[in-house]
């Protein structure tokens, strides 16, 4: 038995911190540094029975209730003030089953965490690309990444989940059982309970990946994206790609040379053999005299935590994105007009692809929306503690994106932008669809402290 808040919980094994105890400023930090805000108490759960302890005894003293898993969402949402903050990030189970090529795991597991064991088997899923993103909230939300072309979004691959709902029950969630909350986890975000398992099919993937990075200074980047969306037009769906505009970092694999200095950076990885990835890449080695050219072949778990060092947890982190068809010449001259601009050397701009397999999915068949955009342009305002603020030049570079855009907006990529910014995420018919189904297993918007939709139209 554990106490929250001087009430004695049958069943909670956990550990529950307030603020007075030693560990409660480390477990209530996250990703984001921006974010700094004191829950009340943070219940520790170690399995699904202390999930449901400590939403029932939420709902029974009236807290404000926020999930965290692996903390890495930019938006904060995973901490409260004054609330009950329940943390998942101790749950870590996993099992493999590589006759059926699925996987059963808990919602406290990193990417890293999670690949580590399905590579044992040589087999994998779509799952980001930062190796120290959590999960679950990834999931939730749709879940691109390097394997999307060949696999499809990270939700396109959840079987199952076990949740428990905002009534402090445990239910189970399949295509055969609330097959309607199935559809709606598949993108709808942590809007319907919290998620204590899910299951994932998972695809052949030979643990060595041939993977890239090339980069060139930022002079030619208008050429080099013209070039890139050139190639991607013809390029195998087993090719996952990103752009990502930026000062180069000070890091062991960089030349000193360039470090600081303004570039555009062409990853990629392959996930075919890596005899065959190196002959699909080479236009991008061929393509004028890189500044850095790093073609390797190297472990996919390796390859997933490229970015890792550029983005480690406690810098302060504000974002702003946008949905864009193709790219255009004008929307390239938008591009490098304003990546450069930025004021602290650690800020960048990532431009994602979602291809292949993603396109093929219905776009009704999920809740996620977007199957048939160009990029997911992300303008990340990136700053450690000594460096200026660059909040504004993110605002300015996104105002001037607004005539390139869909109007649509990945929801795992907003910061706290309100309803209509939500709404933009899944168009009308989608959200009043999602809206419903809140309305069904979540009347009282228990669970609010996300992306939040509506109970009520």
């Amino acid at each position: 038995m554990a106490k929250l808040v001087g009430l004695t919980v049958p069943g909670f094994r956990g550990e529950v911190l307030g603020p007075s105890d030693e560990a409660y400023d480390d477990v209530r930090k996250i990703w984001n540094g921006m974010i700094d805000r004191r829950p009340a108490v943070i219940a520790r759960c170690v399995g699904a029975a202390d999930v449901v302890a400590a939403v029932r005894f939420a709902r029974e003293k009236d807290l404000v209730i926020s999930v965290r898993g692996g903390g890495h969402n930019v938006s904060g949402n995973a901490v409260c003030d004054d609330g009950l903050m329940i943390d998942l990030s101790l749950m870590k189970g996993i099992r493999v089953d590589p006759s059926r090529r699925t996987a059963s795991a808990q919602p406290g597991l990193t990417l890293k965490e999670f690949h580590t064991e399905t590579q044992a088997f040589g087999l994998a899923t779509t799952l980001g690309v930062n190796s120290d993103t959590g999960i679950a909230g990834l999931t939730l939300g749709g879940g691109i990444g390097w394997l999307m072309g060949t696999f499809g979004l990270t939700c396109d691959n959840l079987l199952a989940a076990d949740l428990v709902t905002s009534d402090g029950e445990l239910v189970r969630v399949s295509e055969d059982e609330n097959a309607d909350l199935l559809w709606g986890l598949r993108g709808g975000g942590g809007n319907f309970g919290v998620v204590t398992a899910f299951e994932y099919r998972l695809h052949p993937l030979h643990p060595m990946v041939f993977s890239v990075a090339v980069v060139y200074r930022a002079e030619r980047a208008a050429e080099v994206m013209r070039f890139y969306r050139d190639f991607i037009a013809t390029a195998p769906e087993a090719l996952g790609t990103v752009l990502n505009l930026r000062h180069a970092a000070t890091l062991p694999m960089i030349p000193q040379h360039l470090h600081g200095v303004p570039v555009i950076q062409v990853a990629a990885c392959y996930a075919g053999p890596p005899e065959e990835g190196e002959r699909v890449l080479r236009p991008l080695r061929e393509f004028g005299p890189p500044e850095l050219d790093l073609f390797t072949v190297k472990p996919y778990v390796a390859h997933q935590g490229m970015f890792d060092a550029t983005v480690p947890k406690g810098w302060r982190y504000y974002w702003k994105s946008q949905r864009i068809p193709p790219l255009t010449d004008s929307a390239i001259e938008t591009i490098c007009a304003h990546a450069f601009e930025l004021r602290s050397p650690k800020s960048y701009t990532i431009i994602f692809n979602p291809t292949g397999a993603v396109s093929r999915v219905g776009e009704d068949a999920t809740a996620f929306t977007g199957r048939a955009v160009g990029h997911e342009v992300n303008i990340n305002a990136a700053m450690g503690p000594e460096d200026p603020d660059d909040v504004e030049w993110c605002r300015r570079f996104f105002q001037a994106m607004q005539r390139h855009s869909t109007g649509g907006v990945y929801v795992n990529f907003l910061m706290a932008e309100g309803e209509e910014r939500v709404r933009s995420a899944y168009g009308p018919e989608k959200y009043a669809r999602l809206a419903a189904l809140k309305a069904r297993w979540d009347p009282g918007n228990a669970f609010h402290m996300n992306q939040n939709i509506s109970p009520k139209l």
